[in-house]
Order: structure tokens, then sequence, then C-alpha cells
């Protein structure tokens, strides 16, 4: 499948394959540098950061430049009409007509969608919130298929802040997609969100094993842990049997642990308050003597703060300065892509650890909204023009994943566009934990969040709207 002209605003819109591709690519452009000045001659790549960023912002800047395009920048929201109450959607329109590709950070979770859905130029995702960042994800990757060869049958370990750490989120669902073990150690009250779990456990066919059942498997070992994410293509005892298999599998050691910082910026007041940097775990030459990280490749997306030791960097271990060097390669490779500028060929799928759901797609104007705060549905000036959409990933109890942060929500309210006999007496609302929720086709279905919505629009309660029928 062609990557021209295609936007990257989550990991998942790359195959395996065509990260593969990606890599290829990275290594033949790495070898011959000044080779690739006029891959891109005469393209315009906008770079619109509206978060602080050295390494990503300058890698792309610099990924354009060796290719031969050319750079227009914004990086400052208060320096762009953005600050006037001027809508993304509108910003889009206007950058994508002066640039041929669009690379945006931006604090809102989902900006790089609306941005990718109305610029009409490819758009990369540099951040968004603490969604996702898929190409950190590729650096990582490519970082650890150039020191192992492999990702398939690897342990990778995810430090720290698991909760509001895009960088991880992007790259456990990667992880899990090409077969490696993923150990989780968050800090406290920093673990992953829901709705990476529940993808990780439905969509990509791999069962998570929780931190009660691991206490005799890790007991005196290696450092405590919250879970551990094993991909279908690990032998079938270590999920039947993981006080014993998970002992023996450890006993090999870690083959790369990913160590991310403190994410301040998202974090609320009261939670720093709650003493999340004093017990924020570190990575230092103490904990790196254990014999489980003796081969252990040591990883960091940067910047770090206090949770990983200076001490590492001249350790043999440590990848993250080749990481931030491999990231305008990557970059490189990524843009000519887009771009169409270098044709791809796409290897076998080979193992591809994913489960197309094609879940039921929920969207009306009323009725229900993301309840994440950080979601660019919810934000003032943005909710004239976008229409809440969801996913409908489950139905007992009824789970609602917002298309643009993938944040769920579980709705109390449900009811039928056609009112069940298409009278106005049978205009009701229902629980949602209510039989009515699996028997309604989605199409006629309509959610509330409240018995206030429902009954703002006309509907009555039945006697099915008490939470348990």
């Amino acid at each position: 499948m062609a990557l021209a002209n295609r936007s990257l605003v989550t990991i998942d819109d790359l195959s395996n394959g065509e990260i593969e591709a990606l890599f290829s690519l990275a290594d033949e452009m790495s070898d011959s540098m000044n080779e690739q000045f006029g891959v891109c001659h005469g393209k315009v790549m906008a770079s619109l950061f509206f978060e602080p960023s050295t390494r990503t912002r300058l890698s792309f800047e610099t990924a354009m430049n060796r290719l031969g395009g050319r750079v227009i920048s914004a990086v400052d929201v208060k320096a762009t009409s953005l600050a006037k109450g001027e809508s993304i959607a509108d910003m889009a329109r206007v950058v994508g007509s002066y640039a041929d590709i669009i690379v945006i950070r931006h604090p809102w979770e989902g900006a790089a969608k609306v941005v990718a859905d109305y610029a009409g130029v490819p758009v990369i995702n540099a951040g968004d919130g603490g969604h996702e960042h898929p190409t950190q994800t590729l650096c990582d990757l490519y970082t650890i298929k150039k020191e192992r060869q492999t990702i398939k049958g690897l342990k990778i370990a995810l430090w720290g802040d698991l909760k509001y750490g895009r960088a991880t989120h992007s790259l456990t669902y990667a992880l899990a997609r090409f077969g490696a073990t993923i150990l989780l150690r968050p800090g406290p009250r920093l673990e992953l969100p829901a709705h990476v779990i529940r993808k990780l456990t439905t969509e990509y066919g791999g069962e998570l094993i929780r931190s009660e059942a691991l206490d005799q498997a890790v007991k005196g070992g290696l450092f405590p842990l919250d879970a551990i994410y094993i991909t279908p293509s690990s032998p079938h005892q270590l999920a039947m049997m993981p006080d014993v298999s998970i002992q023996v599998e450890l006993k090999t050691g870690v083959d790369a642990l990913y160590v991310t910082r403190l994410q301040t910026e998202r974090i609320s007041a009261k939670a720093k308050r709650q003493g999340l940097k004093e017990h924020y775990p570190v990575v230092d030459k103490k904990l790196l003597k254990g014999k489980e990280f003796k081969r252990t490749l040591v990883m960091h997306p940067l910047p770090r703060i206090d949770e990983l030791a200076y001490e590492v960097d001249a350790d043999p271990r440590s990848m993250y300065f080749k990481q931030a060097e491999r990231g305008v390669p990557i970059r490189m490779a990524l843009i000519a892509f887009l771009l169409g500028a270098k044709e791809i060929s796409v290897p076998k799928e080979g193992d591809y650890f994913i489960l197309k759901i094609d879940y039921p797609v929920y969207r009306r104007e009323f009725g229900v909204r993301c309840s994440n705060p950080k979601c660019v549905t919810t934000q003032k000036g943005e909710i004239k023009y976008i229409k809440p959409e969801f996913k409908i990933v489950n139905t007992k109890p009824l789970t609602l994943r917002c298309a643009y942060c993938e944040h769920e929500i579980h709705p109390q309210y449900i009811a039928s566009s056609e009112w069940h006999d298409g009278t106005l007496d049978n205009k009701k609302y229902h629980s949602a934990d209510s039989h009515w929720t699996r028997k309604i086709k989605p199409e006629n279905l309509i959610i509330f969040d409240s018995q206030t919505e429902a009954e703002a629009h006309g509907f009555k309660p039945s006697h099915y709207a008490r939470v348990g029928h």
C-alpha cells in the first residue's frame, strides 16, 4: 500500500511492513546522507510546534533541509491567529494551502487528527498532549532493531510515567504488534490508562498479567513490576503458569529498559502535591548492576530530569543519544514516503499481532461528549465544528472510545431514534445497563450522559432507566 499523501496521526496508521520499509530507507539514507539533497526539492514543510520541543522539532527540520526541501514554521501559539480565537480547522486549511506537508505538536489530545482532517496535505503528529507520539516510536523501534536485529520475543521494560507519557502509549502498541513481551514498571499512580490496556488486550490479542500473579515470580529479583503484557507469539505456558514460567523467562534478562520522565506539564497541582515526584523511580548504576540488566539497552525519549542518572551516560548500554541521532534518517524516510518522493516496497507482513475489529461508530451532535478535559473536542472554539465521534468498543458495560483522543467513557443512558414502536408515548430512555443497549441497532442508538440531557431532548424515563435493569 502506498504511503504517499497519507497522514501519520497514530502509530497504527502504519502497518508492520510499512514500518520495516521505513527502516530500510532510513538505513539507505544514513549511508549516503549527502546524496539525499534534492529528494524533496521544491517541497515545503510547515513545522507547527505549539509545545516546547528540541529534538523532535530540530530533527524534522534537519530532515527536510537534508532532503533539499524548505521549512516554514510557527512555534508560539501567541504569535499565531489561534491566539485570536481562530479554529484549528481553519488554521489547517490555510497552512495546507502554503505547504506540501505539515508536522504539528499541540497540547490538545486529538489536535493532530483535526489538522489531518482539514489540511488537504499529509500531516505528521509530533505529539498531541498525552495521546501519542508515533515518530518517537519509530525512532525507538529503529534503535532496538539496529541493536538487537529483531523485536519479536524481546522483553522490553517501560519505566516511569506510563499514564501521561505519549511516547510510551505509541511504543506500547507497536511493541505488542511486533511480538515483544512488555514489562510495566510505572511510578506511583502513573499506570497505563484504561483505554491503552483495553487496546492491548482486545486488539493485539495478548494477555495482561497483573502484579497479584507476579509476586512469587519477581520476589527478590527484578524491580517491582505492575504487570506483564504477553503477546500471542509467546509460549502458551508463559500465560498459563505465570508464577513459574515468568520467573524462568526473566532469568534471561531484560533486553531494553525504556525510561520516561514525569510529565509535570500534564498533571494537576493536586497530583504534584501527592508526592509523585518524591517517589518517582530512578535508574542509576546501582540498579543496572542487577544480573537482569547485564545486556539491557537503556533508552529514553528525552528530555530527562532526575529519573535517569548522568552516571549512566558513559555506560555502553545507554542508547538515548543514539535514539535522538537516529531521528533524522527516520524522519527523512517518513517525509520522503509521505510526499511520494521515494517509492516504497513493503515486505511481507509475517506475524502481525493486531485484530482488525470493525467497531460500530457513533456520531451525534448531542447527548454525549468526550469527558477528557484535554481532548480537542471539548475545547471552546472547537466544539462549534467538531462533531463528537466514538467507537462503540463494548456494550456490557457500554463503553465509547473517543475517535480523537481515544479516552473511554461509560454513558449512563440510551434511547432509540425509532422510539421502539414509532409513537411519542414510547419516546423513552433506558439505563445503559439494560438489555436495550444490545437490542437497539447501532444506527438507531442515542446515547446520553445524564438524565437531564435525555429529558432535554424530549425523552421520558422508562422502568429500565434505573441502573441495574
